[in-house]
């Protein structure tokens, strides 16, 4: 690095898996630092002997009191200091929001490096659409909030993205089957490292394999958008011509769309036809 580290808050994203997946830039930022704030010392500890470093480690995660929090502040306006999770991108399903909006609000460079996250590597393993896709990290545990949460992204126009633990896999897989039929699923695990996997189909199909082979490791369970709902030409084609009476084709189509949720441009190609 060329010139010393202003101080500040550094977001380092770290390896979900496989050590060579860790930047340049991370290394050379980790090297810098005065401080690196991390969830598990021993965890981050590891990594930093791999990389050859040896830094002063102070422990923030979900439990870090307002105390915590406060000593790191202070640090960041004297000298560069660090923010990582056990893997990944910090922020992400993991602590970190607290500690950036208290250093925003003081003033305090904060600075984020690009790097690993689980649920973009999934996304782009699984073959679903991807132009659209909603993070919701972890489904409740349980039975009955599991179930709500998958209501109300039901008709979310995106791909869903989840993390799970192997052990509430099956559990997962039951609830979208139930609340969300019809939609494809896929499940990535060990993500990066030697026994990675994503497996696609229906919830039923997943979660026969997965109660014949038990799952180990950390999974992104990922979900389908909503199936395109073909129009109904009858109820819509009555629609569009009482708003023809008065609109435009195209204002009518806006108004159908805007009442009915159907899609505007099959709408606006059907007004066309009508008028």
């Amino acid at each position: 690095m060329e010139q010393p580290l202003s101080p500040g808050l550094y977001i380092v994203a770290t390896p979900i898996g496989n050590l060579g997946d860790i930047t340049v830039r991370a290394v050379e930022v980790l090297g810098a630092v005065a401080v690196v704030a991390c969830e598990d010392t021993r965890v981050t500890g590891k990594l930093l002997n791999h990389l050859g470093l040896k830094k002063r480690m102070v422990r923030y995660d979900d439990h870090a009191d307002a105390g915590a929090r406060d000593r790191l502040l202070a640090a960041m306006r004297e000298e560069p200091v660090a923010l990582v999770s056990d893997a990944g991108t910090p922020l992400i399903s993991d602590p970190g929001y607290r500690l950036v909006r208290a250093a925003r609000e003081e003033g305090i460079a904060v600075t984020s490096l690009p790097g690993p996250s689980a649920a973009v590597v999934a996304l782009t393993l699984s073959g679903l659409p991807n132009d659209r896709f909603l993070f919701a990290g972890f489904l409740p545990n349980k039975v009955k909030a599991r179930e709500d949460v998958l209501r109300e992204l039901a008709a979310v126009p995106a791909t869903l993205v989840f993390y799970e633990t192997a052990p509430r896999l099956l559990d997962a897989l039951a609830a979208i089957g139930s609340v969300l039929p019809g939609r494809e699923v896929a499940v990535a695990r060990e993500l990066t490292k030697r026994f990675e996997e994503c497996r696609h189909g229906s919830p039923e199909e997943i979660a026969a394999h997965y109660a014949a082979h038990p799952p180990k490791g950390e999974i992104v369970l990922l979900v389908g958008p909503p199936p395109d709902e073909p129009m109904g030409e009858v109820d819509a084609d009555a629609l569009l011509l009482a708003a023809l009476a008065t609109e435009k084709p195209s204002q009518a189509a806006a108004q159908v769309a805007k009442a009915t949720g159907l899609d505007r441009k099959k709408l606006y190609a059907r007004a066309l036809e009508l008028k």
